[in-house]
């Protein structure tokens, strides 16, 4: 491996580097990128005409998909990066209809995937669409431009673009993000808190799931909340962290910074929002259950109308004569 880096000059900003089965060689790919290499993305017939194109493979873009293609439409699900949204990285589903005693969220979304897939819908993950217009085969038909560059037409777009999660407003997030600083409780998050004291942010239903999982494998919780659970989260989520032994409630507090080095967390910050006080105790690991903010930016050049939060809006008064 290092005489091959070495024979083709290749610097340590352009690692890793894929090697394709068409003998391509790729440096430090992007996801669509290395979807394509390894054959698990598709070129898209720019000729063809979907009769829905489903943008995000979420809970709501799949089951648009399975009830759309079970009538007979050709559909085309886009994802830019994996299908299940915020749903999938759900350690635990307990309120969803059918499933009494929970169920994970890739589970139920692997379910769903496995269901789109069975009448014929057609996937493109990871792909990234950038752009929304008319097209020119006609005016019953829209285009999507592919950040790859590549287009696709399709006479109905349904967007199901869910959210992109809130970051933390400290100086140094980036540093920590991947190896220390997670988005979502799964089992590999949760193999790396085994016997650790770990810290979550965040007072919604998402946390207290969260929370649940990791207090199952980590030594200690810490949950910092900016309000109170009242306020956000369920009951019966509120009295089971009440119950276990090794979680801790600390509201009222925001974090204030992050210390470590060479991208490993060693310590937390935090503030409390009344009283000015600082505590820092000793973290490896962060859970980031802040929220999220609609995934819709996209769109603003295709003439779609967002309210001050970013979400569409929807209803006969709104003027969508372009489309």
């Amino acid at each position: 491996t290092c005489a091959l880096i070495e024979r083709l000059e290749i610097t340590e900003g352009e690692l890793p580097i894929v090697l394709c089965p068409g003998r391509e060689i790729l440096r430090n790919p992007t996801e669509a990128q290395l979807g394509r290499c390894i054959g698990l993305v598709a070129s898209i017939d720019p000729d063809r005409v979907f009769d829905v194109a489903v943008v995000g493979a979420g809970p709501a873009g799949l089951a648009t998909a399975v009830y759309a293609a079970s009538e007979g439409l050709s559909v085309l699900v886009l994802d830019c990066r994996a299908f299940g949204g915020q749903a999938g990285a759900s350690s635990r589903i307990e309120n969803y209809l059918g499933f009494p005693t929970g169920v994970s969220g890739m589970a139920l979304m692997g379910r769903a995937f496995s269901q789109a897939q069975k009448f014929g819908v057609e996937t493109a993950i990871p792909d990234e669409a950038v752009e929304l217009d008319f097209d020119s085969k006609g005016p019953s038909a829209l285009a999507l431009k592919l950040a790859n560059g590549e287009r696709l037409s399709s006479r109905a777009v349904v967007l199901a673009t869910g959210a992109r999660y809130r970051r933390l407003d400290v100086a140094n997030l980036e540093e920590f993000e991947g190896s220390s600083v997670h988005y979502w409780a799964s089992p590999i998050e949760g193999r790396l808190c085994a016997g650790q004291n770990v810290a979550l942010v965040g007072g919604g239903n998402s946390a207290g799931q969260a929370v649940v999982y990791l207090a199952s494998q980590a030594a200690h919780v810490t949950m910092l909340v900016r309000k109170d659970l009242e306020a956000t989260m369920s009951r019966y989520l509120i009295d089971r962290i009440r119950s276990l032994p090794n979680v801790e409630v600390v509201n009222g507090v925001e974090v204030s910074a992050l210390e470590g080095h060479d991208g490993l967390l060693q310590a937390i910050p935090w503030r409390d929002s009344n009283t000015g006080e600082e505590t820092r105790r000793a973290m490896r690991q962060l859970f980031l259950f802040i929220g999220a903010d609609p995934n819709t930016d996209w769109l603003k050049p295709a003439g779609l109308e967002l309210d001050d939060r970013g979400f569409v809006h929807t209803g006969p008064e709104i003027g969508l004569d372009r489309f």
